[in-house]
């Protein structure tokens, strides 16, 4: 479903991914665990076709996602660590629109139901969204990412600004949809919240994929031990 082969990407003089290759089946949840500037984000961006890379090839359901990238789009939902929604709409009214775009028209119990879902309090749904916090926008954008009905789910540091419930309540929505058949990859720092969700994890480090593992290989200690064990390297 998901699949990086051999990519290499460089900006300037850096060398953002090395040789990276990724092997993400239907129904499983990779976690790609890395710091800041480590190739997470660089990564999705090859995936999404927001960058081409300089050498390999990246797909989506076996579409290139460089000379393709639309045709591979309509299969992924994407959700970043920060939500972009318009200030001035409600949380529902910004559904509306982005479903309307991906040619989603849903009824207004139905919106609801996707906010519900995915945590937005009932009284939440009718405010403008320049009222939100942080959580509430990312809490919107995950439910865009499930009202598309993707069959591929790109996370850029899902449960940024997710309080615990909501964070915990994200790794549960995530696995349902894992249970579906969807293919899902998550990329974050956060170890704890990788370990409790993810079925097989990916230590990336300066851009090079320096350890994979499957998640019930290890406990979060131990995964904590050795992913600050290669970030020390």
């Amino acid at each position: 479903m998901i699949s990086v082969q051999n990519i290499t990407k460089s900006f300037k003089n850096l060398k953002a991914i090395k040789s990276l290759t990724l092997e993400i089946d239907e129904g499983e949840i990779y976690g790609l665990l890395g710091s800041n500037g480590a190739g997470k984000s660089t990564t999705i961006n090859i995936l999404l076709g927001f960058l081409k890379p300089d050498s390999g090839n990246a797909s989506i359901k076996g579409i290139d996602t460089s000379s393709n990238y639309h045709e591979a789009r309509k299969y992924i939902g994407y959700i970043p660590e920060n939500v972009n929604l318009y200030p001035y709409l409600t949380g529902l009214e910004n559904l509306d629109y982005f479903c309307k775009l991906t040619g989603k028209n849903y009824g207004h119990n139905k919106l609801e139901e996707f906010l519900n879902k995915c945590g937005l309090d009932n009284d939440s749904h009718h405010r403008r969204t320049e009222t939100y916090s942080k959580g509430m926008r990312q809490k919107v954008g995950i439910a865009i990412a499930l009202a598309k009905e993707a069959k591929v789910y790109l996370l850029d540091e899902p449960a940024s600004g997710l309080d615990p419930l909501a964070s915990n309540e994200l790794s549960g929505l995530l696995r349902h949809l894992s249970s579906q058949g969807a293919a899902i990859l998550m990329a974050s720092h956060d170890i704890f919240r990788v370990r409790e969700t993810c079925n097989r994890i990916g230590i990336i480090n300066n851009g090079e994929l320096v350890k994979e593992m499957d998640t019930s290989e290890v406990s979060t200690k131990e995964l904590e031990n050795i992913y600050i064990e290669y970030m020390q390297n």
